[in-house]
């Protein structure tokens, strides 16, 4: 009666065990859709700037003959954005390209004329309303892979996340140097 009775609970313990495994399985699924959707928010920001760089570089290069390389250095980061294959590549590209965003105001600065321009004002709007999106989205993604990345490392589920194959999301962060203002040498006007 005994091994009866340790082999019921034996049996009640492994039910227990795949119930719970079915449980966390379909928790870091859930989470980790979760992460993809918030990726995907920040790509669709990212997108969003990277449709109005353009219209802001054609903007500026009528007023800024002088200032060809800060020109090429937008259109640079974007087309490496645009060729990200994955999401530390696109971290990298929009990092860059933020970089060289900030250089071209700086040299917009330089500029009154275009900077009482209506439809460069209207540029200038949509990209901060931009730039405020993707900061929220950025911040959202970042709080979404810290709960998933939490959770695959937590017992028991990190014994779920390990035979399922769950791996670690990158956090969004901001390249080395990015607090600093950016430097730029306008040369002498020609």
């Amino acid at each position: 009666m005994k091994g009866k009775g340790f082999a019921i609970g034996l049996v009640a313990l492994l039910v227990l065990a795949v119930i719970g495994g079915f449980g966390s399985y379909n928790g870091l699924v859930s989470m980790e859709e979760n992460v993809n959707k918030k990726w995907s928010d920040v790509d669709s920001q990212l997108q969003r700037r990277m449709d109005l760089i353009p219209n802001l570089v054609e903007s500026v290069k009528g007023y800024s003959i002088h200032e060809k390389d800060v020109i090429k250095s937008v259109t640079d980061a974007r087309a490496k954005l645009a060729g990200a294959k994955n999401v530390d590549d696109q971290i990298a590209g929009q990092n860059e390209l933020s970089g060289a965003l900030s250089r071209l105001l700086v040299v917009v600065e330089n500029y009154p004329n275009l900077k009482a321009d209506a439809t460069f004002r209207n540029l200038m709007d949509e990209l901060a309303g931009t730039e405020n999106r993707l900061n929220i989205a950025r911040m959202d993604y970042n709080q979404a892979v810290q709960q998933f990345d939490q959770s695959i490392r937590k017992f028991p589920t990190v014994i779920f996340a390990r035979i399922f194959g769950f791996d670690a999301k990158p956090y969004f962060q901001a390249d080395k140097g990015a607090g600093e203002a950016p430097k730029v040498n306008f040369g002498t006007a020609k």
